[in-house]
């Protein structure tokens, strides 16, 4: 590797350069419905991987993207010279564990490897547990050895504790984090802090918009005569406040840029690898389209003084909030995906439990932990437009999710309420009443922290109270109604 390349050790096993090439763009390339020729492509990888950009990342819906990883990786005398980190995003719904490896096999091949250097999870909806089957069952392949390491992608910070605390063992969240979206700078960057786990940060240069090409230009029309990058950017720059104001950010890398005779990329993309976490920036490559290599290595020839990040952060503070958390652009509006929806990415969100009709005109929703059946009761009942929620502890199954983490228990009960309020076609910000038992009275404030992340701006009736909760395992017990269509 150029020595002159930042690296970063996210495990015993894997090291990666800090500025990661990213290969979505081929499925921008691909979208007329031509496949790249993976032997034409494969050769354009190596301007990089000579340069000392030798971590590329993909995924399994990046059109060819693993299939030409996978050619340059054969084509070279020592493969393990490169690390080709991918994803695997499943459809919504019910995922079985043979699906799981299947998926895991198909990756393999494409890759033309035995083991992932780095597989990283995407989920769509955390009312459906199913995504914690997938991780586990991701880790049983982890131990069997078909994946090194196991990362995740999009997750916000709830989810990310909910996963660390539950015993599954991930080194990375790759998240969108620019100068225009500062989301995994607060409460995610302290979690990943405490837990050692590396921030892979995409959307560094906003798909191009964050360079010296578009400083002083006229605001661009969103529509399909731009690249699927550029589409999705300039909703991230709408959501931010506007033009005029990206226009003051770039102003500001500007005038950083101009001290150290480097462009305004390379200036943003340092101003995030300067950022708490962050073990690298994902910058995006056409290849044999264009190529930046030369100068992405000036990433690498200056740092930025506490002057210059002020310059910058001044700029930010004029700039509107990317709403949410981490990942919530493809979970909840505003859809800050290059179609504006999720039309590119899944047909439908199913329901995550089965619900059955019962007697006297009422619908019931079981979630299938071991107490619905012996205790003869279900996870929630709806009649007309009102859904009771029987009291729900951290169960999946035969596990107890979140470990001793009171707001890790606490999320993953709201999911839980979440899911069967889904089911029975209502939606969390129809609760109107919750109610909350809690084993140790000291751990009020973490629960009712979590309980305020998740309605802040629902604020239902609520109710805590200290209580013999059963199972000792369990630190919050909690139930809900709501009324649909209020």
């Amino acid at each position: 590797m150029n020595s002159k390349v930042e690296t970063c050790k996210l495990s015993a096993s894997l090291t990666i350069s800090r500025a990661l090439t990213g290969l979505w763009q081929i499925a921008d390339m691909e979208r007329d419905g031509q496949t790249l020729d993976p032997k034409q492509t494969a050769p354009f990888m190596k301007a990089y991987a000579n340069a000392g950009f030798t971590t590329f990342d993909m995924a399994d819906h990046y059109g060819s993207a693993e299939v030409i990883a996978g050619e340059f990786r054969k084509s070279l005398p020592d493969p393990k010279k490169v690390q080709l980190l991918t994803k695997w995003v499943p459809k919504p719904g019910q995922t079985s564990k043979e699906e799981v490896r299947q998926a895991v096999v198909t990756a393999l091949n494409r890759l033309q490897t035995d083991q992932i250097d780095l597989l990283q999870f995407h989920a769509w909806n955390y009312a459906d547990p199913n995504w914690l089957d997938c991780l586990y069952w991701l880790q049983e392949l982890k131990q069997e050895g078909l994946i090194a390491n196991l990362g995740l992608t999009n997750f916000d910070t709830a989810h990310l504790r909910i996963v660390l605390k539950s015993g599954i063992d991930v080194v990375s969240n790759q998240v969108c984090h620019s100068v225009i979206d500062q989301r995994a700078g607060g409460s995610m960057a302290a979690l990943c802090n405490e837990h050692n786990i590396k921030l892979l940060a995409f959307g560094t240069v906003a798909g191009g918009f964050l360079s010296d090409r578009w400083l002083d230009k006229p605001e661009p029309v969103l529509n399909e005569k731009l690249t699927w990058s550029q589409m999705k950017y300039k909703r991230f720059i709408d959501a931010a406040g506007g033009w005029k104001k990206f226009q003051g950010v770039l102003h500001a890398l500007h005038e950083v840029a101009q001290q150290h005779k480097v462009s305004i990329a390379n200036v943003a993309s340092r101003f995030m690898l300067q950022q708490p976490a962050v073990g690298g920036v994902i910058i995006g490559a056409r290849l044999g389209k264009s190529e930046h290599v030369q100068d992405n290595l000036k990433l690498f020839d200056f740092k930025l003084s506490e002057q210059n990040i002020s310059t910058i952060s001044a700029a930010q503070a004029e700039l509107d909030p990317i709403p949410g958390d981490c990942g919530d652009e493809y979970r909840k509006p505003p859809f800050l995906t290059a179609s504006g929806d999720l039309s590119h990415h899944v047909d439908t969100i199913p329901p995550p439990f089965p619900t059955y009709q019962g007697s006297d005109g009422r619908t019931k929703a079981l979630s299938g932990t071991i107490w619905e059946d012996m205790a003869g009761f279900s996870r929630a009942i709806r009649k007309g437009n009102r859904i009771l929620v029987s009291g729900t502890t951290a169960t999946h199954g035969s596990k107890a999710i979140g470990g001793n983490d009171p707001a890790a228990q606490t999320h993953f009960v709201i999911d839980k309420i979440e899911g069967a309020i889904q089911s029975l076609g209502g939606t969390l910000e129809e609760v109107v009443r919750t109610r909350i038992f809690v084993r140790h009275v000291n751990d009020w404030e973490p629960i009712s922290r979590a309980h305020g992340e998740r309605f802040k701006n629902i604020q239902p009736a609520n109710t805590l109270v200290k209580a013999e909760i059963i199972g000792d395992e369990y630190l919050i017990e909690m139930e809900a109604e709501a009324i649909v269509g209020n």
